[in-house]
């Protein structure tokens, strides 16, 4: 089934939500309005009808946001989320159904269909998620780290297997350092796989997939919580653990593995509809490659390569 749905802003920057009406499947959870896609209907076509009929106001439809495959127990839909360029008319909900304008950092806070949790994130959340490589000189590791900061990456994972176990000490103050840069520069950051670290300097933490099945609950971290996942099993022990978001892949053919394949574009977004979590998309990709995977029910790209400068 295609749906396709709008974000509808007013002029104080507030996001339009719809609460299902009973007598529906999934009554009573907030959704992003629209509709249906009939046949013979272009999706923005569709999307001006929905909220025609739906709301009372003509919209101009926008750029895509994301569109999100989703599984429930008795439908399969492809959610096709658009900006809603200009609207006009008075807002009504004309089927009976209450209506909200919602700040953008109180949308987390309404209860959702699945395939609505990740729209939230790709409003609000980055939709890139830079790696960083191995350090050799750690001067020119921060001064990089630092103009990626500049250049706008706001959310990124220190990690730096061969480092951490070989010199922990040397790991451990380069993080610190590195935190404070993230912390100049509005950014996240998460340190791969040591929770006692992200729990002392008070950032999030990348959980390795392994981690995963020995976890009962989400680390007590004050930053983000986001896991390596290479299939359906982990990305549910991720998202039951309460991780914010998952990486996923390899997507792609990495310069790291040569001669293996990754799992490709269908394989990725038929994981994603299964789980509820935001999700970035990995292996052989950059910042070109966004577009492509919002397409796909992606959060967006995460890469050491192809994001870190230099």
């Amino acid at each position: 089934m295609h749906v396709v749905a709008g974000v509808i802003t007013d002029a104080r920057g507030r996001i339009l939500l719809a609460r299902r009406t009973e007598g529906r499947d999934l009554a009573g959870l907030w959704e992003f309005p629209g509709g249906k896609v009939d046949p013979g209907e272009t999706p923005e076509q569709a999307l001006v009808r929905e909220l025609r009929e739906e709301l009372g106001i003509e919209a101009r439809v926008g750029d895509p946001v994301i569109a999100v495959p989703q599984q429930y127990p008795h439908k399969r839909l492809c959610l096709d989320v658009r900006r809603v360029a200009a609207w006009s008319g008075t807002v009504k909900g004309l089927d009976g159904q209450a209506l909200a304008w919602v700040p953008p950092h109180k949308l987390a806070s309404y209860a959702m269909p699945d395939a609505d949790r990740p729209v939230v994130a790709a409003l609000l959340d980055p939709p890139l998620y830079m790696v960083t490589p191995e350090p050799d000189d750690d001067a020119h590791w921060l001064d990089a780290l630092r103009a990626a900061f500049d250049a706008g990456i706001s959310r990124v994972q220190l990690r730096a297997p061969m480092l951490s176990i070989a010199d922990p000490a040397r790991w451990s103050s380069l993080v610190e350092r590195a935190a404070g840069l993230a912390r100049d520069a509005q950014a996240d950051v998460l340190v791969n796989g040591d929770i006692a670290l992200a729990e002392r300097l008070g950032i999030g933490v990348h959980l390795r997939a392994a981690q995963l099945s020995t976890l009962a609950a989400r680390p007590a971290v004050i930053g983000r919580v986001i896991a390596s996942c290479h299939g359906l099993v982990e990305l549910q022990r991720a998202q039951a653990a309460g991780c914010d978001a998952a990486v996923l892949g390899p997507v792609l053919p990495t310069a790291s593995h040569p001669g293996q394949s990754g799992i490709g574009w269908d394989a990725f977004a038929n994981v994603r509809e299964h789980v509820a979590l935001p999700i970035y998309a990995i292996g052989g990709l950059g910042m070109h490659d966004v577009a492509t995977a919002r397409a796909h029910g992606a959060q967006g790209v995460a890469a050491i390569r192809g994001l870190w400068p230099g």
